[in-house]
């Protein structure tokens, strides 16, 4: 296939890239690399994909079946002519302004790039119509729910962040264009992604730098808090077998959990980073900030279902190839 996977050069997003040229696709890789986090870490990614950072600098990058191109989703015209110009088979949209807490102080930003970008695109997929449409949502979505595991049909009506809004509205335009058009849309509720080339604003690359610093980190709810964390490469196995097979029906929209299924306390998680750090952390307790919830716990029985995914990395093997990426890329031992 003829994959556009806009995000190229965030986390998901280059791991993503990376497989699908592996098995053989022609990827097409959108990202407009803002400085949302340290733009150094987004172009190491795209160097690891084999493009040329001079290249990536005047927009346009190619390295065998990767062509990079640097496009805000915010430029209607540009992102049209793209689709025009490449026909694309399928799309698979990881591109927005991520993280709760920022949402909190830099509202346009969501507006702009998670609602207005993902309108953009799927009016270039309606013109432009693809066989299947992939898009990120998010765990954020159900609020403050407190039956667990998280289950798609459970009721997300009341987000508790801009963010999660942000993403629930994705779900429902999506929804609106798979009935209006029949475009074949698949939404995915990530659960705390983590692994090596992880965002800088997460909890296991936060945690690691103060503790290597000899800095505090900071535990919010006190300690007491449970996260389903989700190994990247688990995540990937189940977005490429969600992409091979669009969904059927009317209308063509599909929605799923996308996470480990097992959730792990947070002060457990930290033990075993301290463990394979060899490090005590300095723990600064602190209560639940704005927007945040105390429990994230997927229910992935309608993935396993419908593809077979079965998530197979435990928190240890996860922690222990992060902190060998970590080391390696940023010179520490």
């Amino acid at each position: 296939m003829k994959v556009l996977v806009t995000g190229a050069a965030g986390f998901i997003g280059f791991h993503l890239c990376r497989r699908l040229i592996q098995r053989g696709d022609e990827v097409v890789g959108l990202d407009c690399l803002n400085d949302y986090y340290d733009v150094n870490l987004k172009l190491g990614r795209l160097v690891a994909l084999g493009l040329d950072t001079d290249q990536v600098s005047k927009g346009r990058a190619q390295a065998g079946k990767l062509s990079f191109v640097r496009l805000d989703l915010t430029d209607q015209s540009a992102l049209e002519t793209l689709f025009v110009t490449e026909h694309f088979d399928a799309v698979v949209n990881l591109a927005a302004q991520a993280g709760v807490r920022y949402s909190l102080t830099n509202p346009g930003a969501y507006a702009q790039s998670n609602v207005v970008g993902f309108v953009n695109l799927l009016e270039a997929a309606r013109k432009n119509p693809v066989r299947h449409f992939v898009y990120a949502s998010s765990s954020s979505v159900y609020g403050a729910n407190t039956k667990v595991p998280f289950s798609t049909s459970d009721p997300v009506d009341h987000p508790v962040s801009l963010y999660a809004a942000t993403k629930k509205a994705n779900e429902l335009m999506a929804y609106t264009y798979s009935h209006l058009y029949g475009l074949p849309m698949t939404g995915l509720r990530f659960f705390t992604v983590y692994g090596p080339w992880g965002r800088p604003d997460m909890a296991l690359f936060l945690f690691t730098k103060a503790i290597l610093a000899g800095k505090p980190i900071q535990v919010f709810n006190y300690g007491d808090m449970k996260r389903d964390f989700t190994y990247i490469d688990d995540i990937l196995e189940g977005v490429v077998r969600v992409l091979d097979r669009p969904p059927t029906g009317t209308p063509p929209a599909k929605l799923y959990n996308i996470g480990c299924g097992s959730p792990a306390k947070l002060t457990d998680f930290i033990d075993e980073l301290e463990r394979q750090l060899g490090r005590t952390a300095i723990r600064e307790m602190l209560p639940l900030q704005p927007g945040d919830v105390s429990v994230t716990h997927a229910d992935v029985s309608d993935l396993e279902r419908d593809f077979g995914y079965k998530p197979h990395t435990t928190i240890q093997q996860g922690i222990k190839e992060f902190l060998t990426w970590y080391k390696d890329f940023y010179g520490q031992v």
